[in-house]
């Protein structure tokens, strides 16, 4: 009896995590498509608002500093508020077509989005191939909203694979 209590309330727990997957990964990719779509349009109102420029300008720092020390460049204080700034643009992202290289035309939905996010935790997803050590994009949900944290200081090229059609 026990068991079969215990193997019921891990399938019931198992279940609610995958949902909670599927629910966080549906949020995600709506917040993360309205945001390339402001990058797309270069709609500077609606990119500030889908992003925390504190954690962005902490995380190009940090990553700047770390590819300076590895170049044998010690800069005090790192890189400046305006040199961060400037990297934190819609016009600093290339939005292109996975395979072809080829810019957008259109901006990204939902279900192509779905495609190249993982889902680190409930309020944390990450956009980009997974194979490279860094996500192209990182998002975190604040105060209900998802917002950019952290961005590739290198390459910000968003490769987008074409969405899956509907049936």
């Amino acid at each position: 009896m026990f068991r079969k209590s215990l193997a019921v309330a891990l399938a019931v727990f198992t279940l609610a995590l995958g949902g909670c997957d599927i629910g966080v990964r549906a949020d995600a990719s709506k917040a993360i498509a309205r945001f390339l779509t402001a990058v797309h349009n270069d709609d500077r109102k609606a990119f500030e608002a889908g992003i925390d420029r504190e954690a962005l300008r902490a995380d190009l720092r940090a990553q700047l500093t770390d590819l300076a020390r590895a170049k044998g460049v010690v800069v005090e204080g790192g890189p400046s508020e305006f040199a961060l700034d400037r990297m934190i643009s819609p016009g600093a992202f290339r939005l292109v077509e996975a395979g072809t290289g080829q810019a957008l035309h259109v901006a990204p939905n939902a279900a192509a989005i779905a495609l190249i996010m993982q889902v680190r935790d409930r309020s944390h997803v990450c956009v980009g191939d997974p194979a490279k050590p860094h996500c192209a994009l990182s998002f975190a949900k604040q105060d209900g909203v998802w917002r950019l944290v952290g961005m590739q200081a290198t390459d910000r090229k968003i490769a987008v694979p074409p969405a899956p059609a509907k049936k």
